[in-house]
């Protein structure tokens, strides 16, 4: 089940007593409550149908009450539970829910976790609601969501901007579509995204970024690297350091991963990084300079220095010349 599945039935007309909707990621669960807040009674049916609590301010006495009065001249009423996982005693709300009023749509908001899969109440939602579950997008999946997002609006955009945008923003599925419904009303009718549009539109500089470092340093171009350093030390909110070492982290752990495959061909390759033929290209380049001694190595600084950036063994270097000091001991 999904949240398109879900307000596409809606649309239809399609309704369940009781929806429990839990889990991490808060912006499926959002788009459904928002879904069901503001499309699925009319604005005349919403005045007399439409019932929203708040966990920290309900209990669940008062929002069974709700769930079972009828509908008045509307075929239905909706009763929403958001922030549900802050309510004292929600199991209390077990005996509404095994036998819910048919023309009720109760939907309700357990944000941030899930419920105890070993409790009984566990089992009755599995049996009784229509229940969705969500979980964090891993970094992998964010591209190809982008790129739908992107196409929702009927818009495209290169992968460089792509991962300028997702690297930018990380795993904040609701700032990654503002941010894309903001250069849609930017573009002002034109449809593709560049990196020019990232940069003037959301403020990441094209030139100095974390993929310029990556493919400074995969390329040994030191001169190079020390520029974009040498911005983040002026622009600290570009680029600081907790964001940078996990990042480049991530890159050459996969550079090291590679070593380990029979195939190594550039459409091998490809899924590793996000089917991004540029990011491919450039991996092989980092491999043909370091090696695979070298590509440890580098894993092996980005540890230490990544230690020393919290402030074990180091005195208190300051942030870019921290950086400054690691790629050149990688460049070495």
């Amino acid at each position: 089940m999904s949240a398109e599945k879900i307000t596409g039935d809606w649309e239809k007309k399609s309704f369940k007593p009781v929806y429990w909707l839990e889990g991490e990621e808060p912006y499926f669960i959002d788009t459904i409550v928002d879904y069901a807040e503001h499309h699925i009674l009319s604005d005349s049916e919403a005045g007399f149908n439409l019932t929203v609590f708040y966990g920290r301010d309900t209990d669940w006495a008062t929002v069974v009450n709700a769930c079972m009065r009828y509908p008045m001249f509307a075929e239905r009423q909706v009763v929403l539970l958001k922030e549900a996982q802050h309510m004292k005693e929600i199991e209390r709300l077990e005996h509404y829910i095994a036998k819910p009023l048919g023309s009720t749509v109760f939907v309700v908001s357990y944000k941030d976790k899930k419920v105890d899969g070993r409790t009984a109440f566990a089992k009755l939602l599995k049996t009784k609601t229509e229940l969705f579950t969500t979980k964090k997008l891993y970094d992998n999946q964010l591209p190809e969501w982008v790129s739908q997002m992107v196409e929702q609006h009927g818009l495209t955009i290169n992968q460089r901007s792509q991962a300028l945008l997702v690297d930018h923003i990380g795993n904040d599925l609701s700032r990654l579509r503002n941010e894309v419904e903001k250069l849609s009303v930017n573009l002002k009718g034109r449809k593709n995204i560049t990196e020019e549009d990232i940069e003037t539109f959301i403020g990441v500089s094209k030139e100095f970024n974390v993929f310029e470092l990556q493919d400074a340093i995969a390329q040994k171009n030191l001169a190079k690297a020390v520029r974009i350093i040498q911005y983040f030390g002026a622009n600290p909110k570009a680029g600081p350091i907790q964001q940078i070492l996990p990042t480049l982290y991530g890159y050459f752990s996969k550079i090291y991963s590679i070593f380990g495959l029979e195939n190594k061909s550039e459409q091998a390759l490809n899924p590793l990084f996000n089917r991004n033929p540029f990011a491919v290209r450039t991996a092989m380049t980092a491999i043909n300079n370091y090696g695979y001694s070298g590509v440890e190595k580098i894993i092996l600084l980005l540890h230490h220095y990544n230690l020393r950036s919290i402030g074990i063994n180091d005195t208190g270097t300051e942030d870019p010349d921290l950086m400054k000091e690691l790629v050149v001991k990688i460049m070495a």
